[in-house]
C-alpha cells in the first residue's frame, strides 16, 4: 500500500465513523453531519493555513472530534470543573479512537502517537503544529457557531466568548477570520470585539 493510499484509507475511516452522528448542522447552505462535517472544515483550514501540513497533522485535523457525541456535555457537573473534566475525557475518547483507526489503517507508532498528541493539544502554546489545529477550530467554530450562540446568548456573554477566541488564535487565523462567510450580525460583532481587545483582523486580500 502506497502512503497516499494509506492516507485515504484513514480518511474514509474517520468520516465512516462520524457519519454516525445523529446530530446534524446547516452548513454553508447544506444540511449536514455535525461532526462529519466539522472535520472536513477542520481539514480545509489547516489545509488554508499550513500548506506543508504533515501528514500527522492533516489525520489529526480530521480526527480530533470523531465520535465526539459519545460522550455527552452532561456527563459531568456543570460547573467549571466539570467542563474541563469533559473536555479531558473527549481528547482521550477521541485519541483512543484514532489510534484504533490509524492502527487499521497500517500507521507505524509513531505516527500514531503523534496523532494523538495533536488531538490532546499537547504542547499547545509551544508546538507550531498544534496552534495550526487551534486555529482551524476556532474559525470553524466562529463560522458554524457563532451566529447560533449570539441568538441564545446576552451581549456580554457572548462578548466574553468570542473575545477568548480571538486569544487563542494566531495573528494569521485572526486575519482569516474576516473571509467567514458570517451574517452581517455576527460579522460587525466580530470586527468590533476584536478591535476593542487590540486584535484587530487585518483583511485577506
Amino acid at each position: 500500500m502506497s502512503d497516499a493510499e494509506r492516507f485515504r484509507k484513514a480518511i474514509a475511516a474517520i468520516d465512516a465513523a462520524n457519519a454516525d452522528d445523529p446530530h446534524e448542522i446547516v452548513v454553508r447552505g447544506a444540511r449536514r453531519k455535525k461532526e462529519l462535517a466539522h472535520a472536513e472544515l477542520v481539514s480545509e483550514w489547516v489545509a488554508r493555513l499550513a500548506p506543508d501540513a504533515s501528514e500527522a497533522l492533516r489525520l489529526a485535523a480530521r480526527a480530533h472530534h470523531v465520535r465526539r457525541w459519545e460522550i455527552a456535555r452532561e456527563t459531568q457537573p456543570p460547573d467549571r470543573a466539570g467542563y474541563h473534566r469533559w473536555r479531558k475525557a473527549l481528547h482521550e475518547h477521541h485519541a483512543e479512537i484514532a489510534e484504533r483507526l490509524l492502527r487499521d489503517a497500517g500507521y507505524d507508532a509513531a505516527t500514531v502517537v503523534r496523532v494523538q498528541d495533536l488531538v490532546r493539544k499537547r504542547g499547545l502554546g509551544r508546538d507550531p503544529e498544534v496552534q495550526v489545529l487551534e486555529d482551524a477550530l476556532c474559525l470553524v467554530f466562529l463560522e458554524t457557531q457563532l451566529a447560533e450562540i449570539a441568538r441564545r446568548m446576552h451581549e456580554p456573554k457572548l462578548a466574553d466568548v468570542v473575545r477568548k477566541t480571538l486569544r487563542k488564535m494566531s495573528p494569521a487565523a485572526r486575519a482569516h477570520a474576516t473571509s467567514l462567510p458570517l451574517g452581517e450580525r455576527e460579522r460587525a460583532l466580530l470586527a468590533e470585539i476584536a478591535a476593542a481587545s487590540g486584535s484587530a483582523p487585518a483583511p485577506i486580500s
